[in-house]
């Protein structure tokens, strides 16, 4: 029993300095408001912080009258795991059970921190070198099941209609319950070409099938074209060349009217890649914060001066699936006054995690600060609130919408004057024709617009996709708004 008590001691204050210690940050630009109050204030490691929730534990008596204080909770979780090696059902190492203690105690305390075993770990470093293999989305635990962040754009997933929101309830038949976020990407992930099937349950639709083939994923983070002399620039992860497309896209196209960053269903990435794409837009200023319990895990990052863009109209989508990085970059432009949001309110993802290493095979993931933007809101749980509130439509010109102005009277003033009245003459032509061929439809079938726009091309997207069309016209808005104040100024 003693050998077992110290080493469990030993255990127990061997991770929580390894948390501790953590790994030296590059040296940011801080203000000294951002590191205020963010210290670790305790000595001893079990005092609560203020604020904490209080403790409901009850430590028997027995263990107080032996120990000192510091050492009850230690004692007593030594107890519980001799309780489960000799009284639970099935027989168990006493390395099991300490790997499930500290999955446990990880997953207990928050979606994002969670223990790497062998596996998960090795598929950490995979993906974070920009190529995987599996289904290509971003995943957390709700509701004991596992949700979707977002697709990534163009990955099997995506291709086979996965939507931001969707809850996969079973997996090749086997029911998902109670998985944490490691198991459940073992299950999506496999090796290319195989199949899985997952079962959808999506918003108050009955439950569906859909079986999907997984590949190596390859993440092409930024898609950039011009419609209009105004740049379109999709951006669908943050990795290690998101920031470097998008200034190459810049200087190919020094003369547009605006930009449009669509950031809609972007799951995230690196935070470095969400700061450096910020500068881009930025002529000095915050970009965010990052406040956690230790000066280390607290820090501020700034824009350099200089807008490469040169100040022009800036327009940036966001939606439910925008999580993490591009809130980051999203709510960096909007208190920054640089850029107008169009949109849904975002994901809410602004916890920071740090993967420690525990040995070469093993880590932890733990969640140690939490994001805020230039104007000190934090981002997690509230999201971005956009300012100009679009949710999905599609937008569709009513079959046979036959109209009628003056110039339409045979007998009105002027009419054959008027250089609309053929025009509206062919439309109403058209409208009559279209009124006399009704389409044929199943009852009850629903078009899935967001489906739908993964198709088209962009002008025919900007002529369906609402939040699309908003942000264009905001742009055009802007345009014209300059256009006046500068006529103006040149009177005066």
């Amino acid at each position: 029993m003693k050998i077992k008590l110290y080493v469990a001691l030993l255990l127990g204050f061997g991770v929580y300095s390894v948390c501790d210690a953590g790994s030296s940050p590059k040296e940011v630009n801080m203000d000294e408001s951002d590191v205020k109050n963010w210290s670790q204030s305790s000595e001893n490691p079990l005092q609560k912080s203020d604020g904490a929730k209080k403790c409901s534990l009850i430590i028997p008596e027995n263990i107080k009258k032996t120990v000192t204080s510091e050492m009850h909770y230690a004692i007593f979780l030594q107890l519980i795991f001799n309780l489960i090696n000799s009284e639970y059902v099935k027989e168990l190492s006493e390395c099991e059970i300490t790997e499930k203690a500290i999955a446990g105690l990880l997953t207990s305390l928050d979606p994002h921190s969670s223990y790497l075993n062998e596996k998960a770990f090795t598929a950490l470093k995979n993906q974070t070198e920009g190529e995987f293999g599996g289904l290509g989305v971003e995943i957390t635990i709700d509701e004991g099941f596992i949700r979707i962040i977002s697709p990534i754009d163009d990955t099997p997933a995506y291709k086979a209609g996965i939507k931001s929101g969707d809850l996969i309830i079973y997996v090749d038949d086997e029911c998902v319950s109670g998985v944490t976020s490691e198991e459940a990407i073992e299950k999506l992930r496999g090796k290319p070409k195989t199949k899985v099937k997952l079962k959808i349950k999506r918003g108050d639709k009955a439950p569906f099938d859909i079986e999907i083939e997984r590949d190596i994923i390859k993440v092409q983070s930024v898609k950039a074209e011009t419609l209009d002399n105004v740049g379109y620039i999709r951006i669908s992860t943050f990795d290690k060349n998101t920031s470097r497309d998008i200034k190459k896209f810049i200087k190919e196209n020094k003369k547009l009217d605006g930009l449009i960053l669509d950031l809609r269903n972007n799951p995230g990435g690196l935070l470095d890649e969400s700061v450096a794409v910020s500068n881009i837009f930025l002529d000095g200023g915050k970009i965010v914060s990052t406040r956690g319990r230790t000066e280390e895990n607290s820090k501020a990052f700034f824009a350099d001066s200089g807008d490469l863009t040169n100040g022009i109209p800036l327009v940036v989508l966001i939606n439910s699936g925008t999580a993490s990085a591009p809130e980051i970059l999203a709510g960096a432009l909007r208190d920054n006054r640089r850029a107008i949001i169009v949109g849904a309110r975002s994901f809410g993802k602004g916890s920071v995690q740090k993967v420690i290493p525990l040995s070469e095979k093993t880590a932890i993931r733990l969640t140690v600060a939490k994001h805020y933007t230039p104007s000190g809101e934090c981002i997690q749980a509230n999201g971005i609130v956009p300012d100009i509130e679009a949710d999905y439509a599609m937008i569709k010109k009513p079959d046979g919408l036959f109209v009628i102005r003056e110039e339409s009277f045979n007998n009105a003033l002027d009419a054959e004057k008027s250089k609309n009245k053929k025009i509206t003459d062919a439309q109403n032509k058209k409208a009559i024709d279209e009124l006399g061929k009704k389409k044929d439809k199943k009852d009850g079938e629903e078009e899935d617009q967001e489906l739908i726009y993964r198709k088209l091309s962009l002008k025919e997207r900007v002529d369906k996709d609402y939040q699309l069309s908003k942000a264009f016209d905001t742009i055009s808005a802007i345009e014209k708004f300059n256009k006046i104040g500068q006529k103006t100024h040149e009177k005066q």
